[in-house]
């Protein structure tokens, strides 16, 4: 029999506190932590949160993300961060050389469709969105390709410390950069083995023996180059 993890409702009874962080999805009353939302409890020796089924990215300052250039303007980028809301790279927070913007095509820098890994810097009461490239690790992907995941469930892909996802990159050989925003950056010659094994997370996050089903998963083969 395949053992499932508990799925919760909204205004169910998760736990007590005693001293725990409140985390996302919940809320409290006196010492009791209930659900906000549909989705799958995690109480560890600091926190108690609930991981969403699903919903869209809502920006948060110092997510790190995986954004689209869509259009290059004057003084910066606009970018799509897989959100109901568009961000803005500016030109300061982008290249570190002094660009004279009446003289300089700034789209040799960055342009249309290209990938970056950035941060969430800014977020305004009336959801203006600013990212950086000053940040440890930010930076434009060459090549590879994008697929989109349910935002909540990159927790689950990365795994604790990290463990997951450096499963995926040592069984397949990949480069993948995972953003807080669902959306997922994948380059190597068994992307396709990859990609199988990000989906079956997504889909299967609820399943105890998630990971041993995976590394099962990536030793069966080399996988399909495409």
């Amino acid at each position: 029999m395949t053992e499932t993890k508990e799925i919760i409702l909204p205004g169910e009874l998760i736990g007590e506190r005693n001293g725990r962080k409140v985390g996302k999805g919940t809320f409290f009353e006196g010492e009791k932590v209930f659900a906000k939302v549909i989705g799958i409890p995690y109480i560890t020796e600091n926190e108690i949160f609930v991981v969403p089924l699903s919903g869209v990215y809502l920006p948060n300052i110092g997510d790190r993300i995986v954004g689209v250039i869509e259009e290059t303007q004057i003084s910066g980028w606009l970018v799509n961060i897989n959100s109901p809301y568009a961000a803005f790279l500016p030109l300061a927070e982008a290249v570190d050389e002094f660009v004279d913007t009446t003289r300089t095509d700034i789209s040799r820098f960055f342009d249309k469709d290209d990938v970056i890994f950035c941060k969430i810097s800014k977020v305004t009461k009336g959801k203006t969105i600013q990212v950086t490239m000053r940040d440890y690790g930010s930076k434009k992907l060459y090549g590879g390709i994008i697929i989109k995941i349910i935002p909540s469930k990159i927790p689950r892909i990365i795994g604790k410390g990290g463990s997951m996802i450096q499963l995926i990159k040592d069984k397949t050989k990949c480069d993948i950069y995972t953003g807080q925003n669902g959306v997922v950056w994948i380059r190597g010659d068994n992307k396709a083995k990859a990609i199988e094994a990000i989906l079956t997370i997504e889909r299967e996050s609820h399943i105890v023996g998630l990971t041993e089903k995976i590394e099962k998963m990536l030793s069966e083969g080399n996988g399909q180059k495409i």
